[in-house]
């Protein structure tokens, strides 16, 4: 654990120097952990970050993946989906991620479920938490920045889900704010930025069934020596615009009063630098161990289009466990 400033210098230092580390950022960016790459401990932390990994091999399975949710009450969404609503409608947000944490049991441990799992972007963190995250933050490589902003889901199984996902008003509007509040982060760090490819679906396959994903490919140019601020570079872009909204500053503050409860590292960044590329995810797709037990949080984009029905339904497909 370091400050924030410690993790923006040594990072830089990384960087200059081409040593791998790697980071994990939690949303608030308190306490981040940053260590170069030979001194993790997998009996502490593994990883696995688009196939850079810290262990040689899954250790066979040896039941049945059990897994029960009990999603956050109907009511106590509702009084923080009218509080985003009411802030909404006052402008002080055009979009804005709303979370709650949902109790969970299942017969696996974390570190079997992060074993068992398939994502983009995977994290454990022993006695605390499993990441399974399909959602990029950034890639740092040969001069370019890019970001991958995810927002838009529906049930791959309903009839004609792709048209129906990419033809819905709320999504389109909510994708558009996305799109335009992530190029606004890279013209912070990078210039020449543009959209690359706009509105692309990826199918994700889950313990129940399959969800369609929407994302979007933003890209900016770096200098020759960002690799010497990139700490700098990340942190200036935090948290993540997909999990947070537009405008960043007033939409956190309606964050902290509608949710009612810490993110933790739910929502943060985590990825790695093997001294000359980097490639980050988005702790979304999470569980964390607590005194009280399991718990996955889980959320979606609120605009003022958007139904509370749709919106807790969204919340509750999102809780699951991409199996291997």
């Amino acid at each position: 654990m370091s400050s924030m400033k410690d993790a923006i210098n040594q990072m830089n230092l990384f960087g200059a120097s081409g040593t791998p580390f790697l980071f994990i950022i939690p949303f608030a960016q308190r306490d981040p952990i940053v260590l170069p790459l030979d001194a993790v401990n997998p009996a502490e932390i593994l990883f696995d970050i688009n196939g850079v990994k810290n262990y040689s091999s899954a250790p066979p399975g040896t039941s049945k993946l059990e897994f029960r949710a009990e999603p956050v009450s109907a009511s106590r969404y509702r009084t923080a989906f009218e509080l985003v609503q009411e802030n909404l409608h006052y402008g002080n947000s055009f979009l804005l991620n709303l979370t709650m944490p949902s109790r969970i049991e299942t017969n696996f441990s974390l570190e079997e479920l992060f074993y068992h799992t398939q994502a983009r972007y995977r994290l454990w963190l022993k006695n605390q938490l499993v990441v399974f995250s399909p959602e990029t933050f950034v890639r740092i490589a040969d001069g370019k920045i890019r970001s991958f902003p995810m927002k838009g889901t529906i049930d791959a199984t309903l009839l004609d889900a792709e048209r129906r996902l990419l033809s819905d008003e709320k999504e389109l509007a909510e994708h558009y704010t996305i799109v335009d509040l992530i190029r606004n982060d890279l013209n912070m760090v990078a210039k020449n930025v543009k959209v690359e490819r706009f509105r692309y679906i990826e199918r994700i396959k889950t313990h129940r069934h399959e969800l369609l994903q929407m994302s979007s490919e933003i890209s900016g140019e770096l200098a020759a020596n960002d690799l010497e601020r990139i700490g700098d570079i990340l942190f200036s872009m935090l948290p993540a615009g997909s999990i947070s909204g537009a405008p960043k500053k007033k939409t956190l503050e309606v964050i902290r009063e509608a949710e009612q409860y810490e993110r933790g590292y739910y929502t943060g960044i985590f990825g790695v630098f093997d001294g000359a590329h980097l490639d980050s995810g988005v702790m979304i797709r999470f569980i964390e161990n607590t005194p009280d037990g399991l718990f996955y949080k889980s959320g979606g984009g609120i605009t003022a289009r958007s139904s509370f029905e749709d919106e807790y339904r969204e919340l509750t497909e999102k809780i699951y466990v991409p199996l291997a």
